[in-house]
């Protein structure tokens, strides 16, 4: 906020930028009503769903998603010498906040699918929404924390894990299923985007009654687990970028 107008303008940029991706959305829709089975306001509210735990995520942790030029630059080296958590302290060196302009982007389709999806809603259910956008934070949480735990042995960043976050962002605009098996299955038993947004979404909409899909988002955040042991694999074996 010591540059006010730098910040609305970035702010504002990205409230344009998630506003062009939800026109992407409306006109599928318009042309063909459905997705798989999915009505628009299905969508949005999946989509939204995505988007608010991707953008919390970013906005909180971009640090982890930039580690490799905290590497480079020789800044993790003196990180390491201060008495805090160097995680925390990784964490805490960037808190991107211009991600309130998607954010409220995100929470205008969030309500809308909420109030005109023809979603039954049950206390039940309103437990299931908060832990899908909890278990989806988490998710990308672990996967921005898994590319830093790569950039101590690599001492740069790999363009491919995009896929796995802002590509995750792109196709989780709707329900992973329509892409096929083979995908809800690298999502489900890989990279476990599936567990927080695919199957608890399909009880959440009443495409099945199994209650157990409802808890899965809470097996998606024992991803964080692997992540923080590969962190600190990582961290044992960094000898310093010799910046």
């Amino acid at each position: 906020m010591q540059h006010k107008v730098s910040f609305f303008l970035t702010t504002f940029g990205l409230f344009l930028m998630s506003f062009n991706i939800f026109l992407g959305v409306y006109f599928m829709m318009v042309r063909f009503h459905q997705v798989n089975g999915f009505s628009y306001q299905e969508v949005l509210l999946c989509f939204s769903i995505t988007l608010m735990s991707f953008t919390i995520a970013e906005a909180f942790f971009r640090s982890l998603d930039t580690f490799d030029s905290i590497i480079r630059s020789g800044e993790f080296d003196r990180i390491l010498l201060r008495p805090r958590n160097c995680l925390f302290t990784v964490i805490c060196s960037k808190i991107d906040f211009t991600r309130i302009g998607r954010l409220l982007q995100t929470i205008l389709m969030f309500v809308y699918g909420i109030l005109f999806s023809s979603i039954h809603w049950t206390l039940f259910r309103v437990i299931v929404i908060v832990l899908m956008v909890l278990s989806g934070i988490i998710v990308f949480v672990s996967i921005y924390l898994i590319f830093a735990s790569i950039c101590f042995f690599t001492l740069e960043g790999l363009e491919f894990m995009n896929i796995f976050t802002d590509g995750a962002r792109e196709y989780g605009k709707y329900p992973i299923g329509i892409y096929g098996k083979t995908i809800v299955t690298i999502c489900t038993y890989i990279v476990p985007f599936s567990l927080f947004q695919y199957y608890p979404f399909l009880y959440l909409t009443g495409k099945t009654e199994n209650a157990w899909y409802g808890l899965l988002p809470i097996a998606g955040c024992l991803f964080l687990i692997p992540a923080i042991l590969f962190w600190r694999f990582g961290l044992s074996r960094y000898q310093s970028s010799g910046s």
